[in-house]
């Protein structure tokens, strides 16, 4: 089995980051554990913190209400409004940290989210764009260890997609 790796690539010039990772699984099933709750739940969080759904409504205009849980109990509330869904190819996503209710905590910055599916026979690749409303907001998130973070989750998605 191929190891594969997350690519990600800082373009301060765009304010954005664009992350690759191939998965050695077919098109279906990476889409499926990216677009249904009871499995992001189980890789969405790099270890040994873990994802927890509140509420998840995967349609244009629906959100995913979550929390990351940290080994301490420590609880990171978040928000993801989803947007112009082309099954099984792409959708897109507006992320926030929010409180447990879903209200934006305006502290800490958004993002955008764009992810595009690609089938390569029976591996897929997933590209995501994710902009900022400034290099400053991308260096904040960066400093909140979100290269490390999202490639550590990917790497769970690996573990769950070879089960």
């Amino acid at each position: 089995m191929l190891v594969n790796q997350t690519e990600i690539v800082k373009d301060l010039e765009n304010k954005r980051l664009l992350i690759s990772r191939r998965f050695n699984a077919p098109l279906e099933k990476v889409w499926r554990a990216w677009t249904e709750s009871e499995l992001l739940d189980q890789w969405w969080a790099p270890r040994p913190w873990k994802a927890e759904t509140k509420s998840f409504n995967f349609s244009n205009g629906g959100s995913w209400l979550y929390c990351m849980v940290g080994p301490e109990g420590e609880r990171h509330w978040c928000r993801a409004d989803f947007k112009n869904i082309d099954a099984p190819s792409s959708y897109g996503w507006d992320d926030a940290f929010t409180d447990e209710n879903g209200v934006n905590n305006s502290d800490i910055p958004s993002m955008n989210w764009h992810c595009r599916f690609i089938a390569d026979g029976m591996q897929a690749r997933v590209e995501i764009e994710i902009k900022f409303q400034s290099v400053e907001a991308l260096e904040t998130i960066i400093g909140m260890g979100f290269q490390e973070g999202f490639s550590m989750a990917q790497g769970n998605l690996d573990e769950l997609l070879a089960g």
